[in-house]
Parts: C-alpha cells; structure tokens; sequence
C-alpha cells in the first residue's frame, strides 16, 4: 500500500468537506413572482435578489454605503456629477464581462416609461448615464447629491440579455436571471422552490455553498422545518413561536430593526378626499389594541420608523377617541340608527384589501373590523393576491382602505409614496406643503437642513391623516447553530450571505 504524504492527507480533507458542504435552506411565505430586480415588489424578491445580483455600491456592516461593483469614483465639486471606474475582472453568470455599457443599460431601463419598472423612482435623479470606456461612465444628476454613493445600491442587469430599455414584467429574464453575484440560479421549479449554486467566478470569496428557497405559506410550520433541522434559516419569526424557538440550543435568534412601518390607506378618489373622514376613521381606530396580540413593536405617528433622524418626536398620536368620531361622520350627513351609520339608506361600508401573503394581515383585520363594527362602521375584508393587489390598488385604483406596510432602505426616501406626483402615491394624496418639503428635502446637500426638512415633512404628512399610520414590529430572524458567520441585514437580509457557511 503507497505511503500518504500529510500534505496529501490534509487536501484530501480539505476536497472531502467542501464536498459535503451544505447549502443554506430557507422558507418564504411565498414564492417570488419574479427575479427581475426592474419589477421588485416583495421582500421575498428583493431577498433572494440579494444572493444573484450585485450594486455598484452596498452596504458595509456598520451600514455605509461601499464600492461593490465599483473600483474607484470621484464626485464632481458642484456634486450635479460623478465619474466611475468599474471593478476588472468581473464576470456575468454566463461568462461575458461586466461592462459600462451595462450600467448605462439598466439606468436607462429603469427610467424607461415603457418598462414599467417599480424601481424607477430610485434613478429620476440621475438626468443622463454615458459610458466613457469599456469600464467608466459618468453620472449626471438632477440638482446637487450630498451622497449619491447612497443612492447606487440597485442591481445591474445584463445588457446582452435584452433587445432593448422597453423590458417586459413577463420576460424570460423574470424566472431565469443571470446577475454578477455570489450566487447563480440552477433551478426554479413550478413548486416555488428556487436552488442557488455559488459563484466560483465570484470576485470575492464566497464561503456558503448554495441557497434554496423554499415556499411555506403556514409559519408554524415553517418553524417545526427549522427544529427538525430542515431548513438552516427562517426570515422572520411569529411572536408565537419566539419562545419555542428561543429553547432550542440549536438555534439562535437574530433580533433586527427595519425600516418598515404598517398603515391603513385611505383612496383620497372617494370618502377619504374630507379630511374630517379620515380623522374621524383614525380616531375610531385604537393602535395599541391591536398591536397587542401581534408581537412588540412600535407605534408610529407619520411616515419614518422612531429610530429614523427624520422622525418627528414632537407629534402627538392621534388619540383614540370615538365620540368625537361619532360628531364628525353626523356633520356629514350620516344618521345613527342604534347599529350602523346611514346615509341616503346606505350603510357606513368600506372595502379593505389586504394582500393574502401578508405575515399579519389576517389577526389585524379581524381587530379593525370588530373596532369599526363596535362604532357603526362595517368593513368588509378582502384578501386578495398579488396580480390582483397590482391590478386593483396600483392601477384601476378599486378600494377603499388597503392594510398593508411600506419597507425602506437607510435612505429613507418617502418622496413617491407622499408626494402628488409620487409614483407609488396610490392613495391620491395631495399637499402643497408636503409636496414642496420633499422637493427640498431631496435636493438639499446641507444634512441638517434634509433632517429639518423631513420632519417638518412627517409633521404635515400627520396633520393631514392620509393614511392611519399603524406600527413598526421589532422582528427576529432564526438561524440554526449549524451556520457559522451569520450576519443578518436589517433590510434586505442576505447581503452578506456569502460571508455565512453550514457546517
């Protein structure tokens, strides 16, 4: 029998463990409705696109934003420019090299009116993208940038995959992506389930050997697949699981803060355009009684999360109080008949969507139904999916009030959802004030003049009521013993995924 050398011994080894090294398993409530970082509309999208697709910039740990795509920048004096040079060596999934003309491609595709993309409002400040040389490009933007290093975290795509900017929701690219990132798709199946493969082209050292997701609509279960060690991962644990979860020596907890807060949407095209409706619905509706059986979190009186520097410490909530409700829907004409509000011998009755995958949805609109019954109110729930939630909400603009909650980076930028001519200002909010603050707020570069602006802003946002703002929830992810490194981001979660491995 030959003699084994130790170096020979130690590389087997090592080749047997990468061998048998496992990929990450996680659950979503659902499956993603595409990988089209253009289109993005969920976080379970968002999530995974994290793992297939790089920025320009991303985000370091202590949450600055850092070259990833990029070698090095300059931004011009007068901050209105900023040239790039890209990293050398990268490399899409099907082998061809990341160019400039790629970057100047995806801003272009976003900004195209006839792509549609939700992602579009996240390059109306830049005015022009040209590519300079087969790496470089130069940025022009609408006004001065204070940091627009912050604003360059979307994905690039591919520019050889498409025939042009005008990109269709249902491309092929939708379900069979190809990005710059750690990770590289092998399969999506009809069941939902989504197989990674990691990058060995990567650029940086990737440590984990694969993800898959896996769609599993029922979050206690989802929570019996991690202690029977079937999945290494779940993104967000129900309160009603915390404490099981919290017992088990093989997993660990990760508690994390996002930029999410919950609301009640009021459309400003019916009932809701009298302001003395939507103060006399947000004062029907009690926050804290229906926060209770949920989870912790907490509440929030306008449009930033109470750790956010915009947030407006010095607006008071709302207070619950019905009988001045009560006063308010009579001056409009409505008479109380001992059970219900009636008007021309119709009943008070609102339409509530709420989108069916919702973690919550279910348990709040119970409680707001039963609050609203208690004040001659009827709502009547409808749990609807995603096509049609776009269909209905984001463009026929059929409802009456929607649940449901907004999720932001660290920028902040609430500027579509409340400016009149915000891109995702569904609800029809309208505010001379408003409008002209956000208008200031994006095109300031002096930052304490942007936090001055941005809580005025959530100061006229709250007096105006066009929504009732709801909470934010703390959440905790779930992580088995089994993964090492893991370091989870509080808004897109995988960022630095490549970093965690599965013993």
């Amino acid at each position: 029998m030959p003699r084994l050398t130790l170096p020979f011994v130690f590389g087997a080894l090592a080749l047997a463990a990468s061998a048998i090294a496992s990929p990450l398993r996680y659950a979503e409530d659902g499956a993603p409705g595409t990988i089209n970082p253009l289109f993005t509309t969920n976080m379970t999208e968002a999530r995974v696109q994290e793992l297939l697709f790089d920025g320009l910039f991303t985000d370091s740990r202590s949450l600055v934003a850092t070259p990833e795509l990029v070698q090095s920048y300059q931004i011009a004096e007068d901050r209105q420019s900023m040239t790039i040079d890209l990293r050398s060596g990268v490399t899409w999934h099907d082998g061809q090299a990341l160019s400039a003309d790629d970057v100047v491609f995806t801003i272009n595709a976003m900004k195209d009116p006839t792509t549609a993309s939700t992602e579009a409002a996240r390059v109306s400040f830049i005015t022009t993208a040209e590519a300079t040389g087969p790496r470089s490009l130069r940025l022009t933007f609408a006004g001065p940038e204070l940091s627009p290093e912050d604003k360059l975290s979307f994905k690039i795509l591919p520019k050889h995959r498409f025939s042009g900017t005008a990109i269709q929701r249902n491309d092929a690219f939708r379900t069979n992506p190809i990005g710059t990132g750690p990770f590289k798709l092998a399969s999506f199946s009809a069941d939902g389930s989504i197989v990674l493969e990691r990058n060995v082209e990567y650029f940086a050292e990737v440590d984990l050997n694969g993800a898959t997701l896996r769609e599993v609509a029922d979050k206690s279960y989802q929570a019996k697949l991690l202690v029977y060690q079937s999945l290494e991962a779940l993104v967000r644990v129900v309160p009603r699981d915390l404490a099981t979860l919290e017992a088990d020596r093989g997993i660990e907890l990760y508690p994390y803060q996002t930029n999410s807060w919950w609301y009640i949407g009021m459309n400003h095209q019916g009932v809701w355009a009298d302001p003395d409706m939507r103060s006399a619905l947000t004062m029907m509706i009690n926050v804290d009684e229906l926060l209770r059986p949920i989870g912790t979190g907490d509440t929030v009186t306008g449009p930033f999360v109470r750790s956010s520097p915009f947030y407006n410490h010095d607006v008071r909530k709302v207070a619950h109080d019905p009988d001045t409700a009560r006063t308010l829907i009579a001056t409009k004409g409505y008479t109380f008949d001992g059970t219900h509000w009636v008007k021309d011998g119709q009943p008070l009755t609102f339409r509530l969507l709420v989108q069916d995958d919702q973690e919550v949805g279910q348990d709040v609109v119970i409680a707001i139904q039963g609050q609203l019954q208690r004040y001659g109110v009827t709502l009547e729930p409808e749990f609807i999916d995603e096509a049609a939630w776009k269909s209905r909400v984001w463009q026929s603009r059929d409802f009456d009030l929607v649940l449901s909650q907004w999720t932001f980076d660290r920028n902040e930028d609430i500027h579509e959802q409340f400016h009149s001519q915000g891109s995702r200002n569904f609800t029809g909010y309208a505010s001379e004030t408003t409008d002209a603050l956000l208008d200031q707020a994006r095109t300031t570069v002096d930052p304490q003049a942007k936090r001055s602006l941005l809580q005025q802003a959530h100061g006229s946002i709250s007096a105006d009521q066009p929504m009732v703002f709801l909470w934010t929830l703390n959440s905790y992810a779930a992580v088995s013993t089994r993964v090492q490194n893991a370091e989870v981001h509080p808004f897109y979660f995988f960022t630095w995924a490549q970093d965690w491995s599965v013993e």
